[in-house]
């Protein structure tokens, strides 16, 4: 992956992505397996908004069941199955507890009865050849089952509890830098930083975008036979360059999702479900379900959801914000008795909202992605695409790219997609490559830093290890703690596009996406960054500002 801007303007691209979070890299990853040549371009950098904020829950789609949408669940449990057997390292099963309370919809009964119905739409759901990816059958317990398993839990009609199993994403941002790798290994030219401030038009069809280089200010022009919005947030703000078009183009209402990230483990075995069943007569809203899960050694609670009518670029969670929510959280699970002290990071984004309830003031979050063919309104070369789901992004990015053709009048190729590992998950059995990676460790390297390599690069996590050999022979450094580290960044910058430091420590690694690395950490980093790129000391002192301001915002003394 190099970022080299002069190759975008060498040629006119078959499709040009505008956006690289999840939907984009899909669609860029969907179009280049089958053939096309394809450019994208992302404003910031790849998955930095809300592809990078998500609940890092890949859903099977039970709760469809409520409405009896099998077909969406269907697809959920099938994007689930596929997202395992093409990134591997990166998703694994999740075993979820839910509590059940009396004998209406959300007791026993009713809950064994999903888990039923679960289990026969998703017969297939173990295909995966690889036991680790198994997914068992769901299963009542009994109430002293459920309180063992959740010490704490409120008692009060608590009738039992149900167990089944989904997946989680172990570093969602990775997980969109791969599905780019990937597209570029076949052929797709990328860059980040790239923002399109205008659209190349001739007459009603879109040409191409005016781009321009924001780390530059450089302005240069990309065309394509077919422009893929995938800008998510700011689908608004582009349709907006549109010239001289008279007809209503999409626009999405907005939703802000938070998700907070808790010092220690609250729930060690298993993620688990609570409603909030307190939560009407003390704040006069709605019941809300909250979800948390183990992550890392840490615990990822979520979602609290509020009405944005902001601009995307202003995007914010304010400290009343995250109040509100801790104290949400207190009401529904006492035993946490969390206080500001105890979240060690935020992660907020936003997401489409189709309109707000008018006794709560909530929103009302879109439950459907969205594919817009301008075409119909008399403006071809375009089609948006308003996801709605982390889990179905490839799916989806799927329907584009068949539409894509249709709308040349050809028929759409096999797509592969759901059968093809993406980078570094070429991966037979997870556990044994595990296992290998381990017992053939460099020195330098705990078993932790290992299994961080794997779970991050899968199959290519020797590709980093080769820039730890790199720095003992080129920089004759000593081994130190940090070494992995190191590798990482270099790996980052050479490889994966980083540039800026707040690519590596919150994207590219794993290293800030979970609360402040410490000092040490992000000097090492910005030290190492910067004999790659040349930095001089003015922009290390820029960059170290930029990334201390994002985990400042998360400190409980930062207030807006």
């Amino acid at each position: 992956m190099n970022r080299n801007l002069t190759e975008l303007t060498n040629q006119i691209y078959d499709l040009l992505v505008i956006g690289g979070g999840i939907y984009g890299a899909c669609v860029a990853w969907e179009a280049s397996l089958r053939g096309l040549s394809v450019a994208l371009v992302e404003k910031a950098d790849f998955g930095g908004a809300t592809s990078a904020n998500s609940l890092k829950i890949i859903h099977g789609g039970l709760r469809y069941l409520q409405n009896a949408d099998f077909k969406r669940m269907r697809e959920s449990i099938q994007e689930r199955t596929t997202l395992m057997r093409i990134a591997p390292h990166l998703v694994h099963p999740l075993p979820v507890l839910i509590p059940t309370y009396g004998h209406g919809m959300k007791g026993k009964e009713a809950l064994r009865l999903a888990m039923s119905i679960n289990d026969l739409i998703s017969c297939d759901r173990n295909q995966i050849k690889d036991p680790q990816k198994h997914i068992p059958n769901g299963r009542i317990i009994s109430q002293q089952e459920c309180q063992r398993l959740l010490p704490g839990i409120p008692h009060h009609g608590l009738t039992g509890g149900a167990i089944f199993h989904d997946a989680q994403v172990y570093n969602s941002e990775r997980m969109t830098i791969s599905f780019l790798h990937s597209a570029v290994k076949v052929g797709a030219t990328i860059a980040n930083y790239v923002e399109a401030t205008g659209f190349l038009q001739q007459g009603n069809r879109i040409t191409g975008i005016i781009a321009r280089d924001s780390l530059s200010g450089n302005q240069f022009e990309i065309r394509a036979k077919t422009v893929v919005n995938t800008c998510g947030p700011w689908i608004n703000r582009l349709m907006g360059l549109v010239e001289e078009f008279p007809y209503q183009q999409p626009k999405a209402g907005l939703a802000r999702a938070m998700n907070l990230i808790i010092r220690r483990p609250l729930c060690a075995n298993y993620a688990v479900g609570i409603s909030n069943r307190n939560r009407n007569s003390v704040t006069k809203k709605g019941n809300r379900f909250l979800f948390m899960a183990p992550w890392r050694g840490q615990t990822m609670i979520g979602t609290n959801y509020a009405v944005w009518d902001g601009k995307p670029d202003d995007f914010r969670v304010s400290e009343s914000d995250i109040q509100d929510f801790i104290q949400e959280i207190n009401q529904a699970y006492p035993l946490a008795n969390l206080t500001r002290e105890d979240v060690s990071f935020i992660h907020g984004g936003l997401l489409p909202r189709i309109g707000v309830d008018a006794k709560t003031g909530e929103p009302i979050l879109a439950k459907h992605y969205q594919i817009y063919d301008s075409s119909r309104v008399g403006l071809t070369g375009l089609i948006s695409v308003v996801g709605v789901k982390y889990t179905t992004a490839r799916d989806v990015a799927q329907k584009v790219v068949d539409r894509v053709f249709q709308f040349w009048g050809q028929k759409p190729p096999q797509s592969l997609s759901s059968v093809t590992p993406i980078y570094g998950g070429k991966i037979d059995n997870f556990e044994e490559l595990l296992q290998n990676a381990t017992a053939q460790k460099p020195d330098e390297l705990s078993e932790k830093d290992v299994h961080s390599l794997v779970y991050n690069y899968g199959c290519a996590y020797p590709q980093v290890l080769k820039y730890l050999n790199y720095q003992l022979e080129s920089h004759r450094t000593p081994v130190d703690k940090f070494s992995m580290l190191k590798a990482e960044v270099i790996h980052a910058v050479r490889e994966e596009m980083a540039q800026k430091l707040t690519d590596v420590v919150f994207r590219r690694t794993e290293l800030g996406s979970m609360g402040n690395p410490g000092n040490e950490a992000l000097q090492i980093c910005t030290q190492t960054m910067a004999m790659e790129l040349g930095w001089n000391y003015t922009r290390i002192q820029q960059e170290l500002q930029e990334v201390n301001n994002i985990l400042k915002s998360t400190s409980p003394m930062h207030i807006y």
